[in-house]
């Protein structure tokens, strides 16, 4: 079910590993158009849990940024950093509901299996083998504290899954098939993204989440959770992705477009808007 509330809420969540493009300025833009179209408001999420990538350099940089391009949101800024006692929660509420198992498989383990796709979408999530699960009756292990292992959700295998998606339509997935078990939280004692997103657009009340299309497959995956943790799901709109000269999707490597360095060259928040309009 959707988050019935009748205040808008959406959010920003860049997430601090290199300075933003304008990839990120699109979808950024995007959401604040459609939270002023519907009246309400924007909360600013800093998505900081990639201890070896996030910088606080880049935390005062995309502020910075997104301030220059003319973004506005409701503070104050939320750190995922800070959040850790309410993912572990989540966690634990998985668990005690048997719908995570411990995972010592690789990803090379993964990728190798005979029955893996090596195309998805997604490279951080491939299709997990459903011959690497636990076997039927496995007493499941406790969880400990700090988590030294990867625990993975276990998805219902056949189940199709649809939402309806603000700018591309009715979308649709099958368990099992089109994604797999995924991470919910990693052997380093963090929580996956997955798992961080929907604990954090729930309990902050995000009624639409505004994205990239790259993270179309993540939703499916991401709904699965809601309905786990008893937790309203909010809408949905994912933004067409921004390629390069050469058809190739927009990442942070990209620093010849990325907003500080068309900034530096002169270019105005108008200039880079306008091609938006």
């Amino acid at each position: 079910m959707l988050n019935a509330s009748s205040v808008y809420r959406g959010r920003l969540a860049p997430s601090p590993t290199g300075l933003l493009h304008l990839g990120h300025a699109r979808t950024f833009w995007t959401a604040q158009a459609r939270a002023a179209a519907a009246g309400g408001e924007l909360r600013l999420r800093n998505d900081d849990l990639d201890v070896a990538r996030c910088r606080p350099e880049f935390v005062a940089a995309m502020i910075e940024d997104m301030r220059w391009l003319g973004l506005t949101w409701t503070e104050p800024m939320i750190s995922q950093s800070a959040r850790l006692p309410r993912y572990r929660a989540a966690l634990t509420q998985l668990h005690a509901a048997k719908l995570i198992y411990p995972c010592a498989r690789s990803r090379r383990d993964v990728l190798a299996a005979a029955s893996a796709p090596h195309d998805t979408d997604e490279p951080d999530e491939p299709v997990y083998p459903p011959q690497f699960r636990p076997a039927h009756g496995t007493p499941l292990p406790p969880l400990t504290a700090p988590v030294a292992i990867n625990w993975r959700f276990c998805v219902p295998d056949g189940e199709t899954l649809v939402f309806t998606d603000g700018h591309f339509g009715v979308q649709q997935a099958v368990a099992g098939r089109d994604f797999g078990d995924f991470l919910v939280w990693r052997k380093d004692d963090a929580p996956s993204y997955q798992l961080a997103c929907v604990v954090d657009d729930a309990g902050m009340g995000i009624t639409e989440v505004v994205r990239g299309a790259d993270l179309m497959r993540s939703t499916f995956r991401q709904l699965l959770l809601y309905r786990a943790l008893c937790l309203p799901a909010p809408a949905f709109f994912h933004c067409p992705l921004v390629t390069d000269e050469s058809g190739i999707r927009l990442a942070k490597r990209h620093d010849a477009l990325a907003l500080r360095t068309l900034r530096e060259q002169g270019r105005t928040p108008e200039q880079i808007r306008a091609k938006w309009q």
